[in-house]
């Protein structure tokens, strides 16, 4: 009878417990998901973020560079309109053209990446009106770059950068 009485006492608040602990559980994940949502959104962004600058620090390395390889082709036009110029010399200069063309294009590509990125993310959307057409003008400079407007591609290079630039301090 004790054993009886005893098992009783303890089943009611057993069953007390686990109504406790389910209230709470619940709880605990409707504000977890409130939370989950609010750091996926940050998260996002925050990569987002990263890349425009991963994109700013490539496209300045790219144009110091590019710089130094562009005074190289005037230095060898101006030698070759004087006629100082050999046949190897003038292939490695149209070979490095090609290699700068070449890598304009895959500028360009990265940055098709990243506004696409931007455009379907919803997260980014309200970033991508200021970023869309900073491949266009990456385009540009790539034909710019084609008809041996080789400054003048550097300059539209130039805009792109402060373009990613205004993104990212919108992103702040």
């Amino acid at each position: 009878m004790v054993g009886l009485l005893s098992l009783s006492l303890l089943l009611p608040a057993e069953a007390l417990s686990q109504t406790r602990r389910r209230s709470t559980v619940q709880r605990r994940g409707a504000s977890s998901n409130a939370r989950q949502q609010h750091n996926a959104s940050g998260d996002a962004r925050a990569e987002g973020a990263s890349r425009v600058a991963g994109q700013i620090k490539l496209l300045s390395r790219f144009l110091y560079l590019y710089g130094r390889i562009t005074n190289g082709f005037d230095a060898a036009a101006e030698a070759s309109s004087r006629g100082e110029t050999n046949a190897a010399a003038t292939e490695q200069t149209e070979q490095s053209k090609a290699a700068v063309r070449q890598n304009l294009r895959n500028v360009r590509d990265g940055l098709d990446d990243m506004e696409l990125h931007f455009r379907t993310t919803p997260e980014l959307q309200r970033y991508y009106t200021s970023l869309a057409g900073v491949a266009a003008s990456a385009a540009d400079a790539e034909e710019k770059a084609a008809a041996n407007q080789f400054d003048q591609a550097g300059r539209a290079l130039i805009e792109v950068i402060n373009r990613l630039t205004n993104v990212l301090l919108e992103m702040r």
